[in-house]
């Protein structure tokens, strides 16, 4: 016995956007620096430790 559940396009756009302003109005400027600066940081590694592998398997 299966049974079809249709949710209206309005409520899901009003999930969705509820949603969406509830995480933008919580959200503070101290988080988004830090964000930015961790997600820069992670790309500094990310390449630094991948340029150090190259180098390390072109010696061997």
């Amino acid at each position: 016995m299966s049974s079809n559940h249709n949710i209206g396009s309005g409520t899901i756009m009003g999930t969705v956007s509820g949603t969406a302003l509830t995480v933008v109005m919580n959200i503070d400027s101290s988080d988004i620096l830090k964000t930015i600066l961790l997600a820069a940081l992670g790309a500094i590694v990310s390449f630094s430790v991948s340029l150090f592998l190259k180098r390390l398997t072109k010696k061997k």
